[in-house]
């Protein structure tokens, strides 16, 4: 809500707390399950179908919303990171444990494929990658990163630690960003272990985004 806006009240109040708990609610089924029904969602938000459809047109509707505040997020992010005067490996790590802490690659490539995004989606989707390229060529100018890494390693990385869960959200959060920084002593330039194979390509990454 702007600041100094009025408060919401009686149906507004009603509707916006609705959406909130229907979109945390879908964030834990679908996060949990993608293909689980949008009823699911609605029990767990502990509304009514009804509400939920007047808000969502459906369970892509509510997907498509998920992933778009996970790339909204990651966008905020990463313009901060290319903004800040620290230096760039600095910015580059700070940016990396705050989108971890956000669980954005949770909202967006765990639900890649399970909906057709909107050309708007695709438009945020190259800004993403731009800006991606953009930090990492910084920091790679610095000497500081290995040189056998490329962007879309660190994101696959990224995707892995999204998928780590053990006990509730604090200690999943907690472990994440434990493991997040031997990635990040992973990355350093001198590192002894080459890396095998060929590293993902931007055509393997959009193919992941093609309903099945």
């Amino acid at each position: 809500m702007a600041s100094g806006a009025p408060p919401l009240r009686g149906r507004q109040a009603q509707a916006a707390q609705n959406d909130e708990l229907i979109l945390q609610a879908a964030r834990e089924v679908f996060l949990a399950d993608p293909t689980a029904p949008i009823s699911a969602v609605a029990e767990r938000a502990g509304v009514g179908i009804g509400a939920l459809y007047h808000r969502y047109a459906g369970k892509e509707d509510l997907l498509r919303t998920l992933c778009r505040n996970g790339q909204e997020i990651y966008l905020t992010e990463i313009k901060r990171a290319l903004a800040s005067d620290d230096e760039p490996w600095e910015a580059f790590t700070s940016f990396l444990r705050r989108i971890v802490a956000a669980n954005t690659h949770g909202l967006t490539v765990r639900l890649a494929g399970t909906f057709v995004p909107t050309a708007e989606q695709l438009a945020l989707a190259e800004e993403m990658q731009a800006l991606a390229i953009e930090l990492f060529e910084r920091v790679r100018a610095t000497g500081l990163l290995r040189e056998d890494v490329t962007y879309l390693d660190v994101e696959f990385l990224l995707e892995f630690l999204a998928s780590v869960k053990l006990g509730n959200a604090s200690r999943t959060a907690e472990l994440r960003q434990r493991h997040l920084a031997v990635v990040i002593d992973g990355l350093r330039a001198g590192g002894r272990t080459p890396l095998p194979g060929q590293p993902p390509t931007w055509e393997e990454q959009t193919q992941r985004w093609l309903t099945h």
